[in-house]
Formats: structure tokens, C-alpha cells, sequence
């Protein structure tokens, strides 16, 4: 007679069937790919190693222009920069020439302003810095409005005076040139006075 053991319920079956199920069962297949060809493998990594070859030289071209044009950039900004206080010292050269000479020494010394002007001038000329012609219609631009000037004999938005020269190197503004521009008169309004010019004060009533 066989005994059941002690802890174990009457409703409990033994798994021993279940495991018997289990090892009954087919097992899965396999499936083994077929060994590649040595020849086909060769391709494959060549054709991979071609592939990453022309992504990291493609890379590397577009850094090596990306550095090029910011190499350029900043040298041209310095260029600029420096330029742009040379014409400083031009400014003052001008000024210096344009102040009267009543003395001999005086006009001695101008002579040698005017010499250091030309070489100064020479040197910026070789950098391709060529003055703004500030005549006609007023152009935004190459220049910079800095006051108006009410006149009758002019139209409006022309240039009537320079206030500082500008000037350009290749063809792009180093520096715009400050101009008054023409403006046109109030009208009349009658019993009252036409206003003075912008640019000059008013007379005392």
C-alpha cells in the first residue's frame, strides 16, 4: 500500500506527469546559416571600410573649410580694425594741412605733414582702401547722415557737405562717410515767420 506523504493535500497531484510531459516534448530546431564565403566576407568589409572612409573624408574636408573661412574671417577683422584706425591718423593729417600756415616754420612743417600724408596714403592704397565719392543722392549704404540742412536750391536728400570722409577696401564700407543731406524748406503759414535752416540757430526775437 502506498502511503502519501504527510504535507501533502489529497487534491495535490504529483507534477511527476508534467515532467515527463515536458521531456516528451520535440525540441527546436536550429538552423545553422551556412558559412560565408571568405570571398563575400572580403567584399562586405571592403565596401564597409570604403563607406567609412568617405564619411570621415568628407568630415574632414568640411572642418578644413569651416577652419579656412574662420582663419580668414578673423584676419579680415583685424585687417579692418587696424585700418580703420589708420584712417584716424589720416583724419588728423588733414586737419593739421587744412589749419592756416603764417610763418615759414609753419609751412615748413606742413610740408612735411603733407609728405607723411602721402606715404600714409600710398600704404592704404596698396590695401585696396579707396575714398567714398559723397555727391548727389544721399546713399545709406556708404554713408551716414549725420545732420539736415533746410535749403530751397538743392533737392531733397542730397548731399550738400562732408563732415568726415569715407572711405572703402574691396569694394565693401570701412568706414561710411558722414555727410549733411539736403532737407526741404517748411511751408510759409501766413503771419508767421519761415523757420531758420536746421543747421544754423535761430536769430534772437
Amino acid at each position: 500500500m502506498t502511503t502519501m506523504p504527510k504535507n501533502m493535500n489529497k487534491d495535490e497531484e504529483p507534477e511527476v506527469e508534467e515532467q515527463f510531459a515536458d521531456e516528451d516534448a520535440p525540441e527546436a530546431e536550429i538552423v545553422e546559416e551556412p558559412p560565408l564565403d571568405p570571398f563575400a566576407k572580403a567584399e562586405q568589409d571592403r565596401d564597409e571600410y570604403l563607406v567609412n572612409w568617405q564619411r570621415a573624408r568628407a568630415d574632414f574636408q568640411n572642418l578644413k573649410r569651416r577652419t579656412l573661412e574662420d582663419i580668414e574671417s578673423a584676419i579680415s577683422r583685424e585687417r579692418s580694425n587696424l585700418l580703420e584706425e589708420t584712417l584716424t591718423i589720416l583724419d588728423y593729417l588733414d586737419m593739421a594741412l587744412a589749419s592756416p600756415c603764417d610763418s615759414q616754420d609753419a609751412q615748413n612743417l606742413q610740408i612735411g605733414v603733407q609728405m607723411t600724408r602721402d606715404q600714409l596714403w600710398q600704404m592704404l592704397e596698396r590695401q585696396s582702401v579707396k575714398p567714398i565719392t559723397a555727391k548727389g543722392v544721399f546713399d545709406p549704404s556708404q554713408q551716414q547722415a549725420v545732420a539736415t540742412v533746410t535749403s530751397a536750391e538743392v533737392e531733397p536728400g542730397t548731399v550738400v557737405e562732408v563732415v568726415r570722409q569715407g572711405y572703402t577696401i574691396g569694394g565693401r564700407v570701412l568706414r561710411h562717410a558722414q555727410v549733411k543731406v539736403a532737407a526741404a524748406p517748411e511751408p510759409d503759414i501766413e503771419g508767421q515767420d519761415p523757420l531758420p535752416a536746421a543747421d544754423s540757430p535761430a536769430e534772437d526775437a
